[in-house]
């Protein structure tokens, strides 16, 4: 219990520094392949990598060729993506379990702790043939991020059946995480 508090205490006090880094944008541009993977955020500030947030339902965002999907933040992209995420796996420190959170949830509302303590920061992907359960095996990767201390994926992935780009435009106050995809 102390470990708990302690552990909420320390997130508590960064949050004031740090919060989730604005939009997720995934912009799938090819006509071929659609986009199957995972999208993760976490603490690249003084918290040791954590809380890490990964989607959990559905399994796999799907995101059609030719879509875009947009991620305003963990509550509000429910009602307003395309390809909404239902419940969120959370991880508060390395080696804890996860907990599986609604949408809703209070601590991913924007304000909530888990919120104000995250950022967008990489993608787990497998690119499918178009509007098929059939992958194409050599266009898939983890990419994100490079200048996160946590995440030591690459932000570009090329190969000779297409290509996707990791990037974050920040604009004044608004922050925009772009995954591209051709």
């Amino acid at each position: 219990m102390i470990k708990k508090f302690l552990l909420v205490l320390g997130i508590c006090s960064v949050s004031s520094a740090y919060a989730q880094g604005g939009m997720l944008i995934i912009q799938n541009f090819t006509s071929n392949y659609d986009f199957h993977g995972t999208i993760y955020a976490n603490n690249n500030v003084g918290g040791g990598c954590y809380p890490l947030i990964t989607s959990k339902v559905p399994d796999a965002i799907v995101i059609p060729a030719g879509s875009t999907a947009k991620y305003e933040n963990y509550r509000d992209q429910y009602s307003s993506s395309g390809f909404p995420v239902s419940t969120w796996m959370v991880y508060l420190a390395a080696g804890s379990p996860g907990s599986p959170r609604p949408w809703s949830h209070g601590s991913l509302i924007p304000g909530g702790v888990i919120s104000n303590n995250t950022k967008w920061s990489m993608s787990k992907f497998q690119m499918y043939h178009a509007g098929t359960s059939v992958p194409e095996t050599y266009f898939n990767g983890d990419i994100g991020e490079t200048a996160a201390p946590c995440n030591t994926t690459p932000d570009n992935i090329t190969t000779p059946y297409g290509s996707a780009k990791w990037f974050t435009i920040t604009t004044g106050t608004d922050v925009y995480t772009y995954l591209i995809i051709q």
